[in-house]
């Protein structure tokens, strides 16, 4: 059961869907358990408003991802499993819109009065990078970052710039922020970001997959769920054979 809610109802990207989503809603389409699985129609986004984002935050968006946001501005697709015929909700994809791609580090992530900002936050004993381990982002303006998926607040998937003097270089890279303020790398690029999220599934704290501490045992808890063991047939049925 397929839902597609549409933001505007102007040209529609059906066409593009099963392109756009690497084939993962057909997999989550026949395979058994699945509730519902909905798809949000976005348009894409026009020009201006990427030279606009550009333009104010003196930084260009890497190619793939621009391409991404011509074609549809963000993504947002979520599915359910049956539990007790009831739908319960377990897979969540989403990537920002132009308009929500923000910047973090200049101002509080806590609402409390005097809080402190990431950048009042940095580590100056972080160690740089090295061959196997890429020196992670700081928050202060040695670096601009920007979220790209807000993981239903388990973290931030962030677009990273990690070299901005005495310019921006247009380099980028996909790091994952956890909920304690630590780095961990994901991707090069935003298309290799794109399809481990596809390939995960949206299924709860997937990026902490890529942690030295792992998925947390809540998160594994409910993916072991026997209504949710289907996803794992899914997985080895269907592991990057569409890739």
């Amino acid at each position: 059961d397929l839902r597609r809610m549409e933001e505007k109802p102007s040209t529609s990207i059906k066409p593009y869907l099963d392109k756009l989503t690497l084939g993962v809603t057909r997999i989550l389409e026949t395979s058994p358990g699945v509730a519902e699985v909905t798809f949000v129609e976005k348009e894409p986004a026009e020009r201006h408003t990427i030279i606009s984002w550009e333009q104010k935050n003196s930084c260009v968006l890497p190619e793939d991802l621009k391409n991404f946001y011509l074609m549809t501005d963000g993504f947002q697709m979520t599915w359910s499993v049956k539990t007790d015929d009831t739908p319960m909700p377990l897979g969540s994809m989403v990537i920002n819109s132009v308009s929500k791609l923000c910047r973090l580090g200049g101002s509080s992530m806590y609402t409390l009065p005097n809080a402190p900002t990431l950048a009042d936050l940095e580590d100056d004993t972080d160690e740089e990078g090295s061959e196997d381990k890429p020196e992670k982002p700081h928050f202060d303006s040695r670096s601009l970052i920007f979220e790209l998926d807000p993981c239903n607040g388990n973290g931030k998937v962030c677009l990273v710039y990690k070299h901005t003097k005495p310019v921006v270089s247009p380099d980028t890279e996909i790091w994952f922020l956890d909920r304690a303020l630590y780095w961990h790398f994901l991707t090069k690029t935003f298309t290799a970001y794109y399809r481990l999220l596809i390939t995960h599934l949206g299924l709860p704290q997937w990026q902490y997959a890529f942690t030295s501490y792992g998925v947390s045992p809540q998160a594994k808890v409910r993916q072991q769920d026997p209504a949710c063991q289907y996803f794992k047939q899914i997985w080895t049925r269907n592991h990057l054979s569409s890739f």
